[in-house]
């Protein structure tokens, strides 16, 4: 499964770079994905909405079995 969540953040990482930011991948475990903002998404008001709305939804709709996404 990492290798599948892996391939979709590859997929997100182009918008995020173009604001200044990126997102490395931590952990998969049990459903639960653990990534680490950094660059402007790191201390960025909006990156929890980026998060859940951004990061979240697109590997929800591309590997059902995600139930959240975690940042740490």
């Amino acid at each position: 499964m990492k290798e599948k969540v892996e391939a979709a953040i590859e997929k997100i990482r182009p918008m995020l770079k173009a604001d200044g930011g990126d997102v490395e991948l931590i952990s998969v475990d049990n459903g639960i994905v653990k990534v680490r903002l950094q660059g402007a998404c790191a201390g960025c008001p909006m990156s929890q909405m980026t998060l859940k709305n951004g990061i979240e939804r697109v590997l929800k709709q591309q590997i059902p079995e995600i139930k959240s996404v975690e940042s740490v």
